[in-house]
């Protein structure tokens, strides 16, 4: 859920306010005023954008957060440096070399921590008109580094400890698909600009699907089964625990549930960043 661009460029001025905009000041908002002007008409609908958490739950609650985070007088930039800041120790909590399930209950909870934060970040920024081309950095940047982290964190919890073997390095290879992925996604935008062209190419959706029949229903198959979601720092942090709580029930001397899980995050991280790759080359996304 990243922090979309308001109507002024960047580094204008957020003082004038459009018409019929009377929005109370920071200490003198409501929970109302948050879901008013800091959640626009659409927000939940944008599927490509949106987390499925996001829609289900978290929108819910996070305008109260962003209530307490104006009255604190915290901008969106400190906002996203938490989101950053939760993301990354989740995945240090989940690669502590304690109680299994233990660490990874406290992964998941630092996760939803990460999840709220970045819905309250872009509510706080569309609220105070203070959106920023530096604000949507830094909240891709927290996105790499959240996913990163708990990727990294998940193979030393397969390995048992801080020490190096062979589940530490699947653990990393998981992380560098995941970001690979984001960078493929990312460096569109780049390779546009560079170009000289817009960021958005025409077309809408239609510029999203491969031109060749075949891939495109090969990518629409391997988008029906949603197996790449397991990299996503929401749903692997519930998977990790799953997997945790099994290997508690079990017993075992090895955390088998764990590394299996492992195993699957970083084959799919693999082939995902392949296809990924094809799906763009594929489209009209470069054109």
């Amino acid at each position: 859920m990243s922090r979309p661009m308001g109507a002024e460029l960047p580094g204008q001025s957020d003082s004038a306010e459009p018409p019929g905009d009377h929005r109370p000041h920071r200490k003198g908002a409501k929970v109302a005023d948050i879901r008013r002007y800091g959640q626009p008409p659409g927000l939940k609908d944008r599927r490509n954008e949106e987390h499925w958490a996001g829609r289900l739950y978290m929108r819910d609650l996070s305008p109260y957060f962003a209530w307490i985070a104006l009255r604190l007088g915290l901008s969106p930039n400190q906002l996203t440096y938490l989101m950053m800041l939760s993301g990354v120790v989740a995945g240090v909590v989940v690669s502590l070399p304690v109680t299994e399930l233990w660490t990874a209950i406290g992964g998941a909870v630092l996760i939803q921590i990460y999840l709220l934060l970045d819905c309250v970040d872009g509510e706080v920024a569309r609220y105070l008109r203070q959106t920023s081309v530096a604000g949507v950095f830094l909240d891709r940047i927290g996105h790499y580094l959240s996913e990163v982290s708990l990727l990294v964190g998940l193979g030393f919890m397969a390995q048992g400890g801080w020490e190096n073997g062979g589940w530490v390095e699947l653990g990393l290879l998981a992380a560098l698909g995941a970001a690979l992925i984001k960078a493929e996604t990312d460096n569109v935008v780049v390779a546009r600009a560079k170009s000289g062209l817009p960021a958005d190419p025409s077309g809408g959706d239609r510029a999203l699907r491969p031109r060749s029949t075949g891939i495109a229903l090969a990518r629409q198959a391997v988008s029906m089964l949603r197996f790449h979601r397991i990299i996503g720092a929401v749903e692997l942090s519930l998977l990790i625990v799953a997997a945790a709580a099994i290997d508690t029930v079990l017993g075992t001397a090895t955390p088998a549930a764990v590394r299996v899980l492992t195993v699957a995050v970083a084959a799919v991280a693999v082939l995902q960043t392949l296809l990924h790759l094809v799906s763009i080359l594929a489209s009209r996304r470069l054109k």
